[in-house]
């Protein structure tokens, strides 16, 4: 068994220069692949992202949440400790913000108690930009309203190159827009409402893949067709062309009228069981960014079968924000080593 690499080995890639992780829209595919790339090399470095090691040692990171999270929040946390950084952990309920202090105010007291990033959540899209331009810190978007959730679609993405791909994606000279030509993709669900889903759809198709939109007309706008995406919606008509399906959690708390007529419809059109399971590809890959909920998107035996690879997303999730947390680090030092050296 080859030995896991030390962290002198890693280099910073010279596509990333970003201090903030604000979305995937607005990244080539060039500085998506390299931040997928960083996290497969520190989830080896780390042993399945287990092993602590001192890369960003004296560091602090800042987790600000204003909405409820179990995964994300843990994650980003274990990420930091993981590369021997420390972790201020707020929470909207009880702070001074129940008092009357602003978003920006809190954020810029946290961020002078002397921290080097402040990862936020907020039910407002946008949120992560404004405190981006207010804010001298790096700032890590992990979830604005209805928009975006950098990094989940990352670790999506990761999961399915660890799977699906070679190892040819991990060579500086595999082009970043093809690394998933020829992939089939499909999201189905609450695509209204899901910040995964838009995460995924931008990433998705930076690098290569044919994208599909699966979902009730009410959640699934064909309008998504004019930016380049296949819409469909009826699982049954596509789950044989797909080698990956992402099921998306229905979000019942963000929408303000029910849109569709019960659950038990839309478990019949929608959920991934056994049936569809034996119509789809020997192969195909099963996800979901959780939480789930059983019998509704997926069923149990789909679940927890062999296709399912939805722990193992949580896993990547370690790796991806070790990555994001170390790359915007560094990005921020040379930044400002660079100010230094031109005055």
């Amino acid at each position: 068994m080859d030995a896991s690499p030390s962290p002198d080995q890693l280099s910073f890639p010279a596509a990333w220069r970003h201090p903030h992780l604000l979305d995937l829209e607005r990244l080539s595919a060039a500085e998506i692949l390299a931040v997928l790339r960083t996290a497969d090399q520190l989830k080896t470095m780390t042993e399945g992202c287990r092993r602590k090691v001192p890369l960003l040692t004296g560091k602090t990171c800042a987790n600000l949440f204003f909405e409820n999270s179990t995964r994300t929040r843990n994650s980003f946390s274990l990420a930091a400790k993981r590369l021997g950084a420390d972790t201020v952990e707020f929470s909207s309920s009880g702070s001074s913000v129940a008092k009357g202090e602003t978003f920006v105010d809190t954020a810029k007291t946290i961020e002078a108690m002397g921290v080097d990033w402040v990862v936020t959540r907020h039910s407002t899209p946008g949120t992560p930009h404004l405190l981006a331009r207010e804010l001298d810190c790096c700032v890590l978007n992990a979830g604005d309203g209805p928009h975006e959730h950098p990094t989940q679609g990352l670790l999506d993405m990761l999961t399915i190159l660890q799977h699906r791909i070679g190892s040819d994606w991990k060579n500086e000279a595999a082009d970043p827009e093809k690394v998933f030509a020829g992939m089939t993709v499909a999201l189905v669900g609450d695509i209204a409402h899901s910040r995964t889903a838009r995460s995924n759809l931008w990433g998705l198709r930076k690098l290569g893949a044919h994208v599909i939109i699966c979902g009730p007309p009410t959640l699934v706008s064909h309008r998504w067709e004019e930016l380049g995406f296949e819409v469909a919606h009826r699982l049954d008509e596509i789950v044989h062309r797909c080698d990956v399906l992402n099921l998306l959690r229905i979000q019942f708390e963000r929408q303000k009228a029910r849109p569709f007529p019960s659950v038990y419809e839309y478990a019949a059109l929608y959920a991934m069981n056994g049936e569809r399971l034996r119509h789809a590809k020997d192969d195909i890959l099963i996800m979901a960014p959780g939480p789930i909920n059983r019998g509704v998107e997926i069923t149990p035996e789909v679940a927890d079968g062999p296709h399912s690879v939805i722990l193992e997303q949580v896993t990547n999730g370690i790796a991806v924000r070790m990555a994001s947390l170390w790359l915007l680090a560094n990005a921020k030092e040379n930044a400002n080593a660079s100010a230094e050296n031109l005055s």
